[in-house]
């Protein structure tokens, strides 16, 4: 399952700069309905990275991790100072 969902985020973030390319290629034409599907493809490309691509790119990174360890505790505070103390001895 890891390996699909690591193969799926790389097909997608192909596909997304593909478009994206070829859409950006398509609006220096001069045609009207090539500049339309230009823009097209460029906004879908954009909405595949940010609603796709992303979101399953951060779940991927973020399962099985503990969000409490990265966040600003008192807990976390303290064991930052006792770190930052025994580097100064």
């Amino acid at each position: 399952m890891h390996k699909l969902r690591r193969i799926f985020i790389i097909l997608v973030f192909l596909l997304c700069t593909g478009m994206l390319a070829y859409g950006y290629n398509l609006t220096s034409s001069t045609e009207v309905d090539e500049l339309r599907l230009g823009h097209k493809l460029v906004g879908m490309a954009i909405a595949g990275f940010f609603f796709v691509a992303m979101p399953v790119f951060i779940y991927h990174r973020w399962k099985n991790k503990k969000v409490k360890d990265y966040m600003l505790t008192e807990e976390n505070i303290l064991k930052m100072k006792a770190f930052n103390d025994s580097k100064k001895s």
